[in-house]
């Protein structure tokens, strides 16, 4: 049965809310704070070949595959080095550096909400299986109430990154009764994947990064300025206890 409740996005256009399901989350920038680390990461790069680091491009690598990341910085900031090389900075400066990364406000909550209450719910990261390990080091507790892990930079199914659908089909196969796609959420922050999901058919919920535009907002059902805005009944799922 559908819920009834109506959220307007940006241009007052209602989207209704229908019942779901399952629950797909994004990684970084969503559940963790890792962005501005990598942000620093590619700006380093840069640097080093004596260009810098515009907006512009930074947006475009929201939410795409390690691999095609490199491309577009490589392409962008017409650095002359080949991707292999590119990632092998990448790589290194990311193991330097992503030791310490904490959680995103509502985070924690949310996950332990859905998993006390049987709510399957998985990660779809357009990272690497590795740095998904390396990342979430410090939280294995919460990471073991994931039903499963896509890494879109590793797993040999995920043939295109976001915002191609790939990603979130291929997390909603992977479920115990392999739900419609309709019948699943998708929490992101990135303009790549909340088109990536929109266009697997699913539901999808922006937490969006200060720089996105209202333009960039527009596919997402419903716009939070953090996960602890959400509330779940509004999607058929359990209530956050008082």
């Amino acid at each position: 049965m559908n819920n009834e409740n109506n959220i307007g996005n940006n241009n007052n256009d209602k989207k209704q809310f229908k019942n779901v399901s399952h629950v797909i989350f994004d990684l970084d920038g969503l559940l963790i704070d890792s962005e501005t680390i990598y942000e620093q990461i590619v700006a380093d790069i840069g640097k080093k070949y004596g260009k810098s680091y515009p907006d512009h491009t930074r947006m475009r690598l929201l939410g795409t595959t390690e691999k095609r990341s490199a491309e577009i910085v490589i392409e962008d900031l017409q650095l002359p080095i080949s991707v292999e090389e590119y990632l092998q900075q990448y790589k290194q400066l990311s193991n330097e550096r992503l030791n310490s990364i904490k959680l995103m406000k509502g985070a924690e909550k949310l996950i332990r909400h859905l998993n006390a209450n049987k709510v399957q719910f998985c990660l779809a990261t357009s990272s690497s299986q590795v740095m998904v390990e390396k990342k979430t080091s410090a939280v294995p507790d919460l990471m073991k109430m994931f039903h499963h892990i896509v890494c879109g930079s590793t797993d040999p199914e995920v043939k295109e990154g976001k915002p191609a659908p790939d990603i979130f089909l291929i997390a909603a196969s992977r479920f115990d009764d392999k739900p419609n796609p309709e019948k699943c959420l998708v929490f992101e922050d990135s303009p790549n994947g909340i088109k990536a999901g929109v266009t697997a058919g699913m539901q999808t919920i922006m937490v969006p990064d200060p720089r996105v535009t209202p333009e960039q907002k527009n596919l997402a059902t419903q716009i939070l300025n953090s996960l602890e805005d959400f509330k779940p009944e509004q999607f058929g799922l359990p209530k956050f206890e008082e």
